[in-house]
């Protein structure tokens, strides 16, 4: 895996720093500005790219292609649908391992969030500074949990997204999730 962005190295750097660190490598496509992105059609006029994923197999033939507006996120369950079809030994193994079903916390406080969202990083340290007991579901490993979250945002996998004794808080809305966590 590698990402590209238009921006610099520093302001990748810092990027990365600000999820607390990636496990990928970061390319910037700063200087000629673009030029990776120009080349695979996905830089805008405006001097940014769509939010693109080029998926390449092993022998460098390009399998899958989404492009997304900028603000937009694609569906992690679709990309990792197609990154299991370009490797259909490792899902295999995969499958084979029995899965655990577990339902979904009811009660409480709940946080639906990602690992990389910095959003979500945010959230996190607000509830521990806090001092509140939550439970966190990753939406990208629980698919019942992205439909949920769905469900609640119209349809939109957004995060963070907050459980808070069965009211629902979609992003962080500090003030709100300070209302009712005080009551």
């Amino acid at each position: 895996m590698l990402g590209i962005s238009v921006d610099s190295v520093p302001c990748l750097q810092a990027w990365a720093e600000s999820l607390d660190g990636i496990h990928f490598p970061l390319l910037s496509d700063f200087w000629p500005h673009g030029a990776v992105s120009e080349t695979y059609g996905v830089m805008r006029g405006e001097g940014y790219s769509d939010r693109a994923l080029f998926l390449v197999d092993r022998q460098g033939i390009t399998r899958y292609i989404d492009i997304h507006d900028i603000e937009d996120q694609p569906d992690n369950a679709v990309i990792l649908e197609e990154i299991r079809k370009m490797d259909p030994e490792a899902a295999e193994q995969v499958a084979a391992q029995p899965e655990q079903e577990q339902e979904l916390p009811a009660g409480g406080v709940t946080l639906y969030c990602t690992r990389w969202c910095p959003g979500c990083r945010l959230a996190r340290r607000w509830l521990e500074q806090r001092g509140i007991e939550f439970t966190e579901v990753d939406v990208n490993a629980r698919p019942e949990a992205a439909e949920r979250v769905r469900g609640w945002a119209n349809g939109k996998l957004l995060t963070p997204t907050y459980d808070i004794h069965g009211t629902i808080v979609v992003n962080n809305q500090w003030d709100r999730l300070s209302e009712l966590l005080e009551s």
